[in-house]
C-alpha cells in the first residue's frame, strides 16, 4: 500500500440515470444549500485519530444520536485507551455502552475491530491510513466486522479528509423521492451514483444538507411537502398530485 493518489477527475455525463440528469441533481443540491448552508459553513465532528470516528459510528448503528453519545462518553470515561478496551472483558465494554442498544453485540464487535486493527497495523490507531490510497483504505475498513459502506465513507470523509458521499437513511430516502435512482437501489449503488455525479468539493456539504433536510422536512413519515423547497423537483410530490 502506498501514498494516496491525487484526486482523479471524473467524466460526468448529462444523462446519469434514466430520466434523471446531472443538472437535476445539481439543482437539488443548490436548493438544499440555499436552505441549510452546510457547503459554505459545514458543522461536523472530526477526530485526530480516525479510529475514534470508526468506533463512534459503530456505536451509532441501530440507535439515535443521544443514545450513541451517552454510550460514547461512558466508554471513553471507563477506558482511557483503545488498548484497554481491546483487553477488557466483553461484559465490561457492554456495560459501558449499554445506552447504545444491543450492547453485547456491539461490545464484541468493537473488541474484534480493535484486535484486527492492532494485529494489522501494530497499534490501536488508524492514523497510518492517511498515507494510503483511497481504495486500499476502503478495502481494509470494509474487512472489519460490522463495518459497512456507510461507515467506511463516514471515516473517509470526516476523519481522513478523503472525498466520499456516505449514504444513510436520509440520503437514500431523498435520492429516491427526488427520482435520482429507483426505489430498490442499494445504498452502495446510491453512493456510487452520487460520487459519479456530484463534484467532489460538494460531497461534504451536500451530505450534511441532505441529512438536515431529511430530519426536518423530508421525513420518512409525514414529510412536509408543502414547505419543501424541492417540491417542484420531487417525484413523490408529483405522484401524489398535490403539494400536501
Amino acid at each position: 500500500m502506498g501514498l494516496k493518489n491525487k484526486t482523479k477527475k471524473i467524466n460526468r455525463t448529462t444523462d446519469v440515470y434514466g430520466n434523471c440528469t446531472s443538472e437535476k441533481v445539481i439543482a437539488s443540491l443548490d436548493l438544499l444549500e440555499e436552505t441549510w448552508g452546510n457547503e459554505k459553513k459545514p458543522i461536523y465532528e472530526s477526530f485526530e485519530d480516525p479510529i475514534d470516528g470508526l468506533i463512534k459510528t459503530v456505536l451509532s448503528q441501530n440507535t439515535n444520536d443521544a443514545n450513541r453519545d451517552n454510550a460514547w462518553q461512558s466508554l471513553k470515561h471507563r477506558f482511557p485507551s483503545w488498548d484497554k478496551v481491546m483487553s477488557a472483558e466483553v461484559g465490561e465494554v457492554a456495560t459501558a455502552i449499554r445506552s447504545a442498544g444491543i450492547a453485547n453485540v456491539k461490545a464484541q464487535r468493537i473488541k474484534t475491530i480493535l484486535t484486527k486493527i492492532n494485529n494489522s497495523l501494530g497499534e490501536c490507531s488508524l492514523k497510518k491510513l492517511r498515507d494510503w490510497h483511497k481504495e486500499d483504505i476502503k478495502e481494509f475498513l470494509g474487512s472489519l466486522p460490522g463495518v459497512g459502506p456507510k461507515t467506511v465513507a463516514c471515516v473517509l470523509l470526516f476523519d481522513i479528509g478523503i472525498p466520499a458521499f456516505p449514504v444513510d437513511t436520509h440520503v437514500a430516502r431523498i435520492s429516491k423521492r427526488l427520482g435520482f435512482i429507483e426505489e430498490k437501489t442499494s445504498p452502495i449503488e446510491i453512493e456510487r451514483f452520487l460520487e459519479n455525479v456530484v463534484p467532489e468539493e460538494r460531497f461534504l456539504g451536500g451530505h450534511l444538507n441532505m441529512i438536515a433536510h431529511g430530519r426536518a422536512i423530508c421525513k420518512a413519515v409525514k414529510p412536509k411537502c408543502t414547505t419543501c423547497p424541492l417540491a417542484n423537483l420531487c417525484e413523490l410530490t408529483k405522484s401524489r398530485g398535490d403539494s400536501s
